[in-house]
């Protein structure tokens, strides 16, 4: 009798990109980008048009999609950690697939802990193939012996510096939003350059994975001048904004975030801050496809799980506010995130379901038949699985009742802000904790956020029921400490 061959365990390629909305891929609403790579990739697979980070900030929303585990959970809440606590590292995706096999690499950001004026402090995280990149070009002397993409630079003898002062001194667009260095030594295209390096070096060894993680969209959003070019900067809408909340904004003085006070989108260059943006994301787009080309060239498309998320999003305006920070407005939380695997999860698909990035781990690992992950935190702190989704056997329309982000101290800011949000698909609440404001949409009747809820007498009882609802997630989910003993 002939023995059954072991199934192959597919490799997987997650490419992450930092600080990307939702709203910013052609197929799926955006007819002022164009992101081809992304829609086929989405044409491929299963595109989650519900999907929410977990944190508003890079560092506690890494720790959360690269564990499966709330950010809180694992004591990892503001960018600027000393370390990442190592008596959870085996729970890093990468971390538990080393342990199981795999030959896993790094392209790009990390961001478990803080890096700035220094190496980032890596935990055993499993990752053999590390070519570490943090920072935007300004901050990129930091740590000049451990940034491989500003040594891969200096190794072909570019001074970007200069290239990227020639590059704005040409520019006609205004000075708050300038290009960058030229396309071919841009950080994007450094990234596709070593992930097609790796998909060579791995292609007869399975399985691998492989995390492509770009600093870009997030500022300065300088994108090379060609790109710039692409883009029809009158035609685009203006950010989401309403007069009166240069006014009702203020009420949020005491809670952290990178804007300070409102701006009017007249009173700043806001389409080409969205243009800067969207011309960002179409050169990602472009690497994406030499990525994806690279993955079929090496015969290895049809055993590769292909993921593309981010972290978090960026308010690029909307409601007077740029960058990221205390707030949860649809820009901020709600986030891409396309999943593709040939043969194996439905094609074309878009799930409506309510989905947090924390799903992706136990996702990947279901899918790769991997049963040993650690699991000594309780249920309510962790991903679920969107296997039953992605394969086709279950209501794509259905998976969480709600999602939930935090933003606890993230930013290290004046204000020390701690906020926690909930949404349940229709109803958003936001709880600023320890101040007497909060924020209630009903994105049903509201889907643009302008009419805040949170004090009208008509919503006290649904104000009251998602007050409770987050208070039981958020103690449900707290770290259970130490083990049992078994003795009293």
């Amino acid at each position: 009798m002939l023995q059954q061959q072991p199934r192959l365990r597919p490799n997987i390629l997650w490419i992450c990109t930092d600080q990307q909305r939702s709203d910013t891929i052609h197929s799926l609403g955006n007819p002022h980008i164009r992101t081809p790579n992304m829609d086929r990739l989405a044409a491929s697979g299963v595109a989650f048009t519900n999907a929410y980070c977990q944190a508003t900030v890079c560092t506690p929303s890494r720790a959360s999609f690269m564990t499966g585990v709330y950010p809180s959970t694992l004591h990892v809440n503001h960018n600027g950690n000393t370390w990442f606590p190592e008596q959870h590292a085996p729970r890093l995706i990468s971390r538990i697939l080393s342990d199981n096999g795999y030959y896993c690499g790094l392209v790009g950001k990390l961001h478990l802990t803080g890096c700035f004026g220094r190496p980032e402090p890596r935990p055993n995280d499993g990752y053999r193939f590390f070519k570490w990149s943090h920072s935007d070009e300004d901050r990129a002397e930091d740590v000049p012996e451990a940034n491989a993409y500003f040594q891969w630079l200096r190794d072909q003898g570019v001074d970007w510096k200069a290239l990227r002062e020639q590059a704005r001194r040409k520019s006609k667009w205004p000075a708050a939003y300038p290009p960058g260095i030229e396309t071919r030594y841009s950080h994007p295209v450094w990234c596709a350059e070593e992930a097609i390096e790796f998909m060579k070096m791995v292609r007869n060894s399975p399985p691998w994975f492989l995390s492509v993680h770009l600093f870009e969209p997030h500022p300065p959003n300088d994108p090379p001048q060609e790109y710039c070019d692409r883009m029809d900067v009158d035609q685009l809408p203006l950010p989401l904004f309403r007069k009166e909340e240069l006014t009702s904004q203020l009420e949020f003085a005491k809670v952290d975030h990178q804007t300070t006070k409102p701006r009017a989108p007249e009173s700043y260059p806001a389409r080409h801050m969205k243009a800067a943006y969207y011309a960002e994301i179409e050169l990602i787009d472009d690497q994406l496809g030499r990525i994806l080309q690279a993955l079929e060239a090496n015969g290895l498309r049809e055993n590769t799980i292909v993921v593309y998320s981010t972290d978090h999003g960026e308010m690029l305006g909307d409601h007077g506010l740029t960058g990221k920070g205390c707030r949860f407005y649809e820009g901020q939380v709600h986030v891409p995130l396309l999943m593709s695997w040939p043969e194996h999860f439905r094609a074309g698909l878009r799930s409506s379901a309510l989905v947090g990035l924390m799903d992706i781990v136990p996702t990947l690992l279901e899918a790769v038949d991997i049963r040993s992950a650690p699991d000594y935190l309780p249920d309510e702190a962790k991903g679920k699985s969107l296997l039953p989704i992605l394969a086709g056997k279950a209501d794509a329309g259905r998976h969480r009742e709600f999602v939930r982000c935090e933003h606890l101290n993230a930013l290290i800011a004046p204000h020390r802000s701690h906020a926690s949000m909930l949404f349940d698909g229709r109803s958003k609440l936001v709880v600023y904790h320890g101040l007497d404001v909060g924020e209630l949409y009903d994105l049903g009747e509201d889907p643009h956020e302008f009419r805040n809820l949170w004090g009208e007498p008509a919503a006290r009882d649904r104000k009251a029921h998602l007050v409770k609802q987050l208070f039981d997630a958020i103690m449900l989910a707290t770290d259970p400490g130490q083990s049992w003993s078994g003795r009293f």
